[in-house]
C-alpha cells in the first residue's frame, strides 16, 4: 500500500531538488528514500526505477523551460527572440543545474513525443520565422541554435568562462557577440 502523502509528483519534485543540490548523478532511490524517511522499496509504488525518476526530472525540466521560453518570446522577434530563448537556457542552467542536466538525457521515442520536446521544437521554429528560411535551412538552424545555446549555457554554468585575465571580455560581452553572430548568420543564410 502506498505511504500516505507520498506521490509520484512529490517523488519527482524531491528528485529535481536533489539534482539541483547534489547533481543528477546523486539522484538515487536510496537518497530519495532517505529524504522521505522510508525504505527504498516503498518508492516502487510511485516510480519504476532510478532511470524512471531521472526521466521524470527531465520531463519536469522540459515543461518548466518550455513555459519560460514561451513567456520570454511573447512579442519579440529576430535577434531579440534569440536573446530571449538563449537567455532562458543560460539562467536555467545556473539556477537549476541538475534539472538542466536532465534536459540533456536521451528519451525513448514515445516519451519524447509525449514530452514538452515537440513544444520546444515549435518554439525554436517560431523564433526562426522572421529569418525567412526554407524548411531544410530551418532544420539546420534549429540544430545550430540548440548546439550554441546549450553549449554556451553548459560551459558558463560550469564556470568555464570565469578564469579570464584582467581586461578580458566578460561572459555577457561574449554572449552579446554570439547573438550578433547568430543573427547575422541567420539573416544572410538564404543568400549564400
Amino acid at each position: 500500500m502506498p505511504r500516505a502523502g507520498l506521490t509520484s509528483a512529490r517523488v519527482t519534485e524531491a528528485a529535481a531538488g536533489l539534482a539541483d543540490e547534489a547533481g543528477l548523478d546523486h539522484v538515487t532511490l536510496a537518497a530519495l528514500a532517505k529524504h522521505f524517511g522510508v525504505a527504498a522499496p516503498s518508492l516502487y509504488a510511485h516510480v519504476r526505477s532510478q532511470a524512471d525518476v531521472r526521466t521524470r526530472v527531465a520531463l519536469l525540466a522540459l515543461e518548466e523551460t518550455a513555459d519560460r521560453i514561451a513567456a520570454a518570446l511573447a512579442g519579440v522577434s529576430g535577434r531579440d527572440a534569440l536573446a530571449a530563448m538563449g537567455g532562458v537556457w543560460r539562467r536555467y542552467a545556473v539556477e537549476h543545474p541538475g534539472r538542466y542536466a536532465a534536459t540533456r538525457l536521451p528519451l525513448d521515442a514515445a516519451t519524447a513525443a509525449a514530452s514538452a520536446g515537440p513544444r520546444h521544437a515549435e518554439l525554436v521554429r517560431a523564433t526562426l520565422r522572421g529569418y525567412r528560411l526554407g524548411e531544410d535551412d530551418t532544420t539546420h538552424a534549429v540544430r545550430l541554435l540548440g548546439a550554441t545555446f546549450h553549449g554556451y549555457a553548459a560551459l558558463e554554468a560550469s564556470g568555464a568562462f570565469g578564469h579570464g585575465a584582467a581586461g578580458t571580455p566578460t561572459s555577457e560581452e561574449s554572449w552579446q557577440r554570439v547573438l550578433d553572430g547568430l543573427d547575422a548568420t541567420l539573416t544572410s543564410w538564404g543568400t549564400r
